[in-house]
């Protein structure tokens, strides 16, 4: 190939990828209008995303001082001044100062907070704000071009765009209930709690989670569609806590290498090993050795997939369950109950926990919490945490009930766990 037509063949492949690269990061038209620029969305929408400085006490043990941090957030409700963002960016805080796009700098108070899905809500003086609608996450297609807006390495209202990569990404933290989108646009440290936006301007998703082995983007960063956000917002609302749902049950994958073994007619879903007396599990009529493979539209290929699903709603919502018996299809409805009421998640409580769940001690004359399940891998797990385990104290404090350990284990970030295990007593050290 002679040099004329090489230099030739390179500028035609440039300018296809120009092309296709232009093409990707902007829409043709938007609501059958020509897209030239995307300034006018960004401008309509800037105004609703706002900087957050955080102040935090040090409780280092050489001694205490100031801890600084900055993340995103995104006014929801401008009459009432609230503003969704991140639990990793606001829930330590002893200080909160957020900053809107016009530089007035606003004190705000932490309303509620949920590590588990990494949202908050945090409110400031409701003065002259501009709040951005939120919209329905579950019409958003893989891909559909998005925009990010937020404050990275603390350049506030930094904008960029991109596309929907994938839906309902879990499996990236271990400490929480997952469903993310995610995107291709650019976000960084700093963008937490920042806006995922549509072409119609509306909030789809709060950005919370990137994946880089150096720290900085990459092109895969993950947000909390507005679904969950909305919800975990209500619920902090309406209650003042979360009131996560719980159907009741023990459970442990059936893949296919075992739905084979056991001539099960399934490619996967979470086998029923237990259910608890009065438990949304028993009044719906599931009984153990159930594989539940689906709730509402929702398939269940794994015990993980349906804790997490289930995690995400509240109680008192009223899910339909379908599930297989005998190797034959049945269906079933069942009220979730609440969480804390029967069965606690230690990914709720202490990230040492996680992976285990707990129970009230299984007779009524006894005192304690008891181990209801622990999945294999998890932190609990590595931690030699058992089922069966009877918890009768942390840090020397008695343990009655689940109340008291939640309250205790949340307080402390290192835990020693008296555990009565069969005949004999052991301590095991939680970090």
């Amino acid at each position: 190939m002679t040099m004329t037509k090489t230099r030739l063949l390179v500028a035609s492949l440039l300018a296809v990828f120009l092309s296709a690269g232009a093409h990707a990061a902007l829409p043709a038209e938007v609501q059958g209008k020509p897209v030239t620029s995307l300034a006018p969305l960004v401008e309509e929408a800037s105004p609703a995303v706002v900087n957050i400085q955080v102040r935090q006490a040090s409780r280092s043990p050489f001694g205490r001082g100031d801890v600084g941090g900055n993340g995103s957030g995104v006014i929801v409700d401008a009459e009432n001044g609230y503003i969704l963002t991140n639990h990793h960016v606001v829930g330590n805080a002893d200080e909160i100062q957020v900053s809107l796009v016009d530089g007035r700098e606003l004190e705000a108070e932490l309303v509620g907070s949920d590590a588990a899905t990494d949202i908050a809500l945090i409110q400031v003086e409701p003065d002259n704000l501009t709040d951005m609608p939120i919209g329905d996450s579950n019409d958003v297609r893989v891909g559909d071009f998005v925009i990010a807006i937020g404050s990275p390495y603390g350049l506030t209202h930094t904008v960029t765009s991109g596309i929907v990569s994938a839906l309902g990404r879990t499996g990236i933290s271990r400490d929480g209930y997952e469903d993310f989108i995610q995107t291709d646009a650019s976000i960084n440290p700093g963008n937490s709690g920042g806006a995922l936006v549509n072409m119609n301007g509306e909030l789809i998703g709060i950005n919370s989670v990137i994946i880089s082995r150096s720290g900085g983007n990459v092109g895969i960063g993950f947000a909390v569609p507005t679904e969950i956000a909305a919800s975990i917002m209500g619920q902090i609302l309406d209650f003042g806590e979360i009131r996560r749902g719980l159907l009741g049950v023990n459970i442990q994958t059936i893949d296919s290498a075992a739905a084979e073994t056991l001539e099960l007619d399934v490619d996967g879903g979470a086998l029923v090993t237990r259910v608890f007396p009065d438990s949304a599990a028993e009044k719906a009529g599931l009984t153990v050795g159930d594989i539940i493979i689906g709730v509402n539209d929702k398939q269940v290929a794994s015990a993980s997939e349906l804790r997490n699903t289930i995690g995400l709603l509240r109680s008192g919502d009223v899910v339909g369950i379908r599930y297989m018996r005998d190797n034959e299809p049945r269906s079933t409805s069942a009220e979730l109950g609440r969480a804390e009421d029967q069965l606690l998640s230690g990914a709720d409580i202490h990230p040492g926990l996680d992976g285990a769940s707990f129970a009230p001690a299984s007779t009524s004359s006894e005192s304690g919490v008891e181990v209801a399940n622990v999945e294999e891998g998890s932190p609990a797990a590595q931690r030699d945490l058992r089922a069966g385990d009877v918890i009768t104290a942390v840090n020397r404090v008695l343990v009655r009930n689940l109340s008291d350990l939640r309250t205790i284990a949340s307080q402390n970030r290192i835990l020693f766990l008296l555990v009565r295990r069969g005949e004999r007593s052991l301590m095991l050290q939680i970090r």
